[in-house]
């Protein structure tokens, strides 16, 4: 069982909640590397050690902002049940006005969360996937709702497009390479080869009024989070991944956010801490953005 909450704060009443961080360590499709269902553990864990204070924000978010654990449940091993366990924790939370952060677990998720994000009252809206992979694929290795085909299967909802960040894999199989020629532009894609050429205005452009945040810790450089299923070269740094989801954060609307993944290894703690630490910083983004437009 995990015995702390994200930050170790000791308050957890939910009706109080600004954020609610959902740990759902969900890995049923994994395809190199496992590990992902300790990920929402590692993060928590890792979470203790974070400083309070923002030396950026210059503030201690948490003290601006009520952030509460949402208490730990074991997933189901098949995706139908699992899709019902997580979509009915994250409906309760959007009709309760409060914003989800999501811990994985495997990216097959995000489409369970996406479809509840419509349901609920969100019709028209983006996706800011940071990634490694384009997870284009209209699934993988007989697996509709496979971890490869996470933002397939959230394009099949209307209304959604989709800007990626830090692409370096995209496939000529199942029907990926060919479903991203297709779908232009309703995909934009920024593409990891291209880091040099990237404006941050371009990205927060390519996005509606209201944003969830898919965050694949594939998308940085393998150097930085070794620790995930595909681990890839060429992949994003801290401070431009700052960069990034503090625009987006200060200029759009963030419906909610996940991230996926990370498959800690024992005794390897720097992933888990730059996970963690990635997730208040982006806690303090979205109550700064909400705060001062």
């Amino acid at each position: 069982m995990i015995k702390k909450n994200f930050l170790d704060l000791k308050k957890n009443n939910l009706s109080e909640a600004q954020f609610v961080i959902v740990p759902f360590g969900f890995e049923a499709t994994i395809s190199y590397g496992g590990g992902t269902k300790n990920g929402p553990r590692a993060i928590i864990e890792a979470s203790s050690q974070v400083e309070l204070f923002d030396e950026e924000l210059w503030l201690e978010t948490y003290k601006k902002t009520n952030i509460v654990t949402w208490p730990e449940i074991k997933p189901a091993k098949a995706v139908p049940a699992a899709k019902k366990q997580i979509s009915g924790i994250i409906a309760k939370i959007l009709k309760e006005k409060k914003l989800s952060i999501t811990l994985g677990g495997e990216h097959s998720i995000t489409p369970f969360i996406i479809e509840v994000c419509r349901n609920v009252g969100y019709k028209d809206f983006s996706i800011l996937q940071f990634d490694a992979h384009a997870d284009l694929r209209d699934g993988y290795l007989g697996q509709k709702y496979s971890h490869a085909a996470a933002m397939r299967r959230c394009l099949d909802n209307e209304g959604i497009n989709l800007a990626q960040v830090g692409i370096r894999n995209i496939s000529n199989e199942n029907d990926e390479l060919n479903f991203w020629k297709k779908n232009q532009p309703r995909i934009k894609t920024f593409w990891a080869r291209d880091k040099k050429r990237w404006k941050i205005a371009e990205m927060v452009k390519a996005l509606k009024k209201n944003v969830y945040i898919s965050f694949d810790v594939d998308a940085f450089d393998s150097s930085l989070v070794p620790t995930t299923g595909t681990p890839e070269p060429g992949g994003l740094d801290w401070y431009e991944t700052l960069d990034i989801l503090r625009a987006v954060c200060k200029q759009k609307n963030i419906i909610g956010v996940d991230f996926v993944e990370l498959a800690p290894i024992k005794n390897f703690h720097a992933p888990d801490f730059l996970v963690a630490k990635l997730v208040y910083k982006t806690i303090g983004y979205i109550f700064k953005g909400k705060n001062n437009n």
